[in-house]
């Protein structure tokens, strides 16, 4: 079974990536047609820009994905049983949510560049503590490798955002620079497996570190040698900053919706990684006679479905916007937990697992979307991490509770659940000053709708008064 769904799903990935390449062709020639983009130069040096910062981006992940599946395998092979491995995991989420603020707030202060090279540097130093089976050094790993996730998952997109806006790129570009980053990311999951497994196989399950090591100089070579530094608000001190950002975030309840869409969905999302395991071989072990359920295969063809996620993403952006079908998505992942949660038949906990992985391909882009519209400049990456705490505080708290799964895999409904009614209110609050895309005839019916609705209200008032 598990090979024909891959196979089926790889197909349907290549014709809707094909797609979603015409689409995207369509639409830059068609820009420029029309005079929205200053002429095939500045689409020649949107290309140039996307690329480099694809390239930097997906090494930055390739060395994030090296070693995720050796770490609780190298633990092991120190000697380290379950428990100790459990506090490792759980200081390395903890770190993230202790340090990531801060992190955040230097690098709107003193830049996001060099916010990327502290990650290289942090995180390369995380691999040389794999080297040492002493249970501190590995601490101190864990520690530092927590700080690197908060500078990969905030700093990156922060530069992003405000290279793209500086430079006068299309809005809509974003969105699709998003999109290749997700496609791109499973692309780089896959290979990325495969390279640590073959390391692993030739040196020791102490290799994918290596090689990740490898990749972080790599990347810290190319942002050294092409990237140019931005800033948030470099007047204000680091501490200074994330009071400013506190404030932000406090003050516009948007950004506060955004904050709690991304720590439920994401929470629940991590949670997931650990509990699909044990939720399929449960199944497996019911219905399928016990066989071992073939781990590679399914990551894999995980991988695919996030990637078809990620090429839908730029058709349902043009058809509305990202608001309004991140809540269906989410309302659809509530219905995939709770299949999860009320069968034990592997088929339908199979293919529900499968279509929250789509809705994971749509999310990550969608939401980076969403993220650059409400959270401000000056404060980006300090705020990206804000949010980034109660999403590990609620990874930590799952992993220390140690639930079954089941209750794991409703406490994940839940927190889906929170994060549908949120985002319904984020689009409710905002659905009138959301752009849709390119479409200036759109916008323009948008604005005339507004105006006809006031005029309508005037009307009706003057009636009544007279």
């Amino acid at each position: 079974m598990y090979a024909e769904v891959f196979g089926i799903l790889s197909a349907v990935c290549v014709a809707v990536r094909w797609a979603q390449y015409s689409a995207e062709k369509r639409d830059h020639s068609a820009s420029v047609a029309t005079g929205e983009v200053a002429g095939s130069t500045a689409a020649a040096g949107f290309g140039s820009f996307q690329r480099n910062y694809l390239l930097v981006y997906l090494l930055a992940v390739a060395s994030d994905w090296l070693q995720g599946p050796y770490v609780y395998a190298l633990y092991s092979s120190y000697g380290y049983d379950k428990a100790a491995i459990g506090q490792l995991f759980i200081a390395g989420f903890g770190s993230s949510a202790l340090f990531g603020t801060f992190v955040g707030s230097v690098a709107d202060k003193y830049g996001r560049r060099s916010n990327v090279l502290f990650f290289a540097l942090t995180y390369g130093l995380s691999c040389v503590t794999k080297h040492s089976p002493d249970f501190k050094i590995l601490m101190l790993g864990r520690v530092l490798g927590g700080i690197a996730t908060s500078i990969l998952f905030s700093a990156f997109e922060s530069w992003l955002v405000y290279e793209h806006n500086k430079r006068g790129y299309e809005p809509s570009w974003l969105s699709e620079t998003f999109s290749k980053a997700q496609f791109g990311n499973a692309i780089v999951a896959i290979v990325s497996g495969q390279v640590a497994g073959a390391a692993a196989g030739v040196a020791g399950k102490v290799a994918p570190f290596d090689v990740s090591l490898l990749v972080l100089v790599i990347t810290g070579v190319v942002v050294a040698a092409t990237w140019t530094e931005n800033y948030g608000d470099s007047t204000q001190s680091v501490g200074g900053g994330l009071r400013n950002a506190w404030r932000t975030i406090m003050a516009d309840e948007k950004i506060v919706l955004v904050g709690i869409v991304q720590s439920c969905f994401e929470g629940a999302m991590y949670t997931f990684v650990f509990m699909w395991t044990p939720a399929l071989q449960t199944a497996s072990d019911l219905t399928a006679g016990g066989k071992e359920i073939p781990h590679g295969m399914i990551f894999s063809t995980f991988m695919v479905a996030i990637m078809i996620g990620s090429s839908l993403f730029t058709f349902l952006s043009k058809q509305a916007p990202e608001e309004l079908f991140l809540r269906n998505a989410f309302a659809v992942s509530v219905c995939v937990f709770a299949v999860a949660t009320l069968t034990t038949a592997l088929v339908p906990v199979y293919i529900s697992f499968l279509l929250f992985e789509v809705v994971c391909g749509v999310y990550f882009p969608a939401m980076a979307t969403v993220r650059s519209r409400y959270v401000p400049e000056e404060t980006r990456s300090a705020t990206l991490n804000f949010y980034r705490v109660p999403l590990n505080a609620i990874v930590v708290f799952m992993l220390y509770k140690n639930w079954g799964t089941i209750r794991v895999l409703q406490l994940c409904a839940l927190l889906l659940l929170v994060a549908t009614c949120c985002q319904h209110r984020l689009y409710s609050v905002s659905k009138v000053s959301i752009p849709r895309g390119n479409d200036v005839e759109d916008q323009e019916e948008r604005r005339e709708m507004i105006e006809t609705d006031e005029a309508g209200m005037a009307d009706a008032i003057e009636k009544v008064s007279s």
